[in-house]
Formats: C-alpha cells, sequence, structure tokens
C-alpha cells in the first residue's frame, strides 16, 4: 500500500488553473489531479491563508472518494485565498466564477466547500456565468449526453440537492425546511459506524460517541447516532463543548441541534474550549466522530481515547489526524493498526454520492431513495474492506489499497 500511495501522492496533477484578482489580494487555483473518465469533481473552499499544496492534497482526495462514491472521474478543487469574512467575498466569487467558467463547461463540476455555500452562492454565480450547472462539465466530459437527456439529468440534480426532507425520519424538524446537502454528509458518517458494527460485529445501541465539531457535518453526524441509540458523551466546538458521561438523550441532542447558533454549538451549559479541550479526551468513549476542520487530532489525543475504549473512529472530516502527509501520515498509521479507523473517503462521502445518484438516469426522489443510496454505498465499501481484510484494524490500510489499484 505504502509504495502505491507514494506513486499516487508524487504523480503530478495534469491541470494546475492560477486565478490573480484584478481588484483585490485574492489569489484562487483549480487543481485537477487527473481527468479520468474525461471528467474530474471537487468543491470551492474560501479561507486566509490557503496555498496551492493544500488544494492539490484536497484534489487527490477526491480523486480517491470518487472509487467509493462513483462516477469514475478524476478528482479535483478550487480554492481561493481570501477571508471569507471580507465584505468584498460577493465580488471575489463572481469574478473567480467568471474566470473559471470555461473549465465547469468542458470537464470539471465544483460545488461547495468551507466558507463557500452551494445552494446560496455556488449554483446563482454559476448560472450568471452561463454555466447550467456547477457539474455540467461533469455532464459534459464524463457522460457525455444528449442536450435533452443532459437537460433531464441537470434538472434531476437542481431539483434533488436542494431538496426539501419531508420524512420525519432524516428531518429533525420538517417544518424548517432542512435539505438534502444540510444532512447527507453527517448521515453517512453515523451510517458508517452502524454498517461497521453489522459487519464487524457489535451493537451500535447503548455505545457512548464523542463529536468534534458541530457545524453542518457533526451536528447532522450527532443527531442520526442518538437516533440509531448511541449516547453521546462529549462534544468538542470551536467555541466550546458540552460533557455528561451517562450520555445526552436523543430529544437533548435533537434540541442542540435545532438551538445551533449559525453553524456552532449553542448551550447555556458550555464549557469553554480550554476546559473540554482539556477534559474530552479523557472521557470512555467506543465511538469517535471526528467533524471539525482538517489535520487537528493530536498523537496523545487518539492514545487517551485509546487507551480508555475506543473501537471505532468515522471520519466526517477529510484528514483529522495532525499528519503533514496527503493521506496515510504516522498519526493516521498509528490509529489504523490499533482501533477500526473508517477512512474519510468512505464516511464523508455523502455529498459526493448524492452528486452521482442525480446524475443517473432518472432516479426516485424521495428522501428514502436519496438517503438509503448512500447508506448502501458505505455499507458496499465497508464490506469490501472486511472482504479483504477481515481483521478491526489495519482498515484504512486496506480501503487504500482496494481504491489506489483503481487509480495507479
Amino acid at each position: 500500500m505504502k509504495e502505491l500511495l507514494k506513486l499516487y501522492e508524487n504523480k503530478e496533477p495534469e491541470i494546475v488553473f492560477n486565478w490573480k484578482d484584478s481588484e483585490t489580494e485574492a489569489e484562487g487555483w483549480t487543481v485537477i489531479n487527473s481527468l479520468r473518465g474525461g471528467a474530474a469533481g471537487g468543491g470551492t473552499r474560501m479561507r486566509k491563508g490557503l496555498d496551492q499544496n493544500e488544494v492539490l492534497s484536497l484534489a487527490k482526495t477526491m480523486e480517491v472518494k470518487f472509487t467509493v462514491s462513483g462516477p469514475p472521474i478524476g478528482g479535483a478543487k478550487s480554492g481561493i485565498n481570501f477571508d471569507p469574512a471580507d465584505p468584498r467575498k460577493k465580488g471575489v466569487l463572481e469574478r473567480w466564477y467568471k474566470a473559471v467558467s470555461p473549465l465547469l463547461k468542458s470537464y470539471y463540476g465544483t460545488g461547495g466547500d468551507l466558507n463557500v455555500d452551494e445552494i446560496n452562492e455556488v449554483i446563482p454565480i454559476t448560472e450568471d456565468c452561463g454555466v447550467w450547472h456547477p457539474q455540467e462539465g461533469v455532464f459534459n466530459g464524463h457522460f457525455q449526453p444528449t442536450e435533452a437527456d443532459k437537460i433531464n439529468r441537470i434538472g434531476q440534480l437542481r431539483q434533488g440537492v436542494i431538496k426539501v426532507l419531508e420524512n420525519t425520519h432524516f428531518s429533525p424538524d420538517v417544518t424548517r425546511k432542512y435539505t438534502v446537502a444540510d444532512m447527507i454528509t453527517g448521515y453517512g458518517v453515523a451510517e458508517a459506524v452502524h454498517h461497521y458494527y453489522s459487519i464487524y460485529g457489535g451493537d451500535i445501541d447503548g455505545k457512548k460517541a464523542i463529536v468534534q465539531g458541530f457545524g453542518n457535518v457533526g451536528s447532522a453526524a450527532a443527531y442520526y447516532l442518538a437516533q440509531m441509540g448511541a449516547k453521546i458523551v462529549g462534544i468538542i466546538d470551536r467555541a466550546g463543548g458540552l460533557i455528561n458521561e451517562e450520555g445526552f438523550s436523543f430529544e437533548e441532542v435533537k434540541d442542540m441541534f435545532l438551538n445551533k447558533k449559525g453553524n456552532t454549538l449553542n448551550h447555556k451549559d458550555m464549557m469553554p474550549f480550554e476546559e473540554i479541550n482539556e477534559k474530552i479526551w479523557k472521557l470512555d468513549a467506543e465511538i469517535f466522530a471526528p467533524c471539525a476542520a482538517s489535520r487537528l487530532i493530536s498523537k496523545d489525543q487518539i492514545t487517551s481515547l485509546i487507551d480508555r475504549k475506543l473501537e471505532v473512529i468515522s471520519c466526517g472530516a477529510n484528514v483529522p489526524f495532525a499528519d503533514k502527509e496527503i493521506f496515510f501520515g504516522p498519526i493516521m498509521e498509528y490509529t489504523d493498526e490499533r482501533v477500526s479507523l473508517i477512512p474519510d473517503f468512505i464516511s464523508n462521502c455523502g455529498m459526493a454520492r448524492v452528486f452521482a445518484y442525480f446524475m443517473e438516469r432518472r432516479v426516485q426522489m424521495t428522501d428514502e431513495a436519496i438517503f438509503n443510496d448512500t447508506s448502501m454505498t458505505i455499507k458496499n465499501a465497508i464490506q469490501n474492506t472486511f472482504d479483504n481484510n477481515s481483521s478491526k484494524t489495519n482498515i484504512s490500510k486496506t480501503a487504500f489499497e482496494v481504491a489506489l489499484k483503481q487509480l495507479v
């Protein structure tokens, strides 16, 4: 696996598009790792301090993810080095998408990512640039449909991603109009834990869980884990967190979800960050869902959880460990050798899978069909890994091997 990984990591990307804004200090990159299958896909993120290397590593991560989620295309990513809180953000995005629109028409598909919203920013701005849909390049480059078929599938995709959830099993509150895009990634993170126990043995009901991050992904993961009967004992977010060693009830977790302040945890009993960060790694928990930013978890933190009761990690964040390597650094390897580590490209593939699902010919548009499709995709990937290695350790190593054999 190490040899395959080295070959894959060291291979130069096919296309690097570099842009410097004419009106601000913003700089952006689209990195297309390869045009496997005639196209490439990956979202657009914005943060101050972002560089080309970060975009490259994310593009390579996307390509691995597509081996699980489909379609069988290359990985790509766009990143803009700019403060998303700056009032000039909208103008920066408008000029960025205008510059990158020829790629989006031909062979590159994008979406929302860190600090860039799919529904309120990406779709309307790309439409103004003459792009039918941010995934149009994937249709043209990979599927090469007839014009009529393209119109039908783009309509399906447009409708599906912003579809308001009507089923009370999937939505925490149907009156608040949560969409597929709001919930699907966190749902996949929770489903990965559910399928892990059903395939490797055990039962999620009554297991204690820690969730890191309470944004879109973490809050939804906590909600669905609690719905399955897991006991959420700790939540750590940017500003602070909560601990209940007996576990919060499903109703309490649901209330936390519904009372988020924007995309952060909001609770009267919140501990300050320094205090929760000191205490949470000393809790007894079988399940850990890291759903915050990339590269945060130190070796000491993960060792502390492993030395207690940790059984399985389901990654909501891409590369959650504080390794500098693109994929499989020493902290990740150390963790993988000791507990069951479901890699990000399986556990957080929900949104990528939703895109792939809606790109297929006429699919069912019900909540059940969409969510069950993501669940089965994750189940099949975990089953495939188990079929190659039935041990509860080295799951990530095995999953990477399976994926990289398709790419190298």
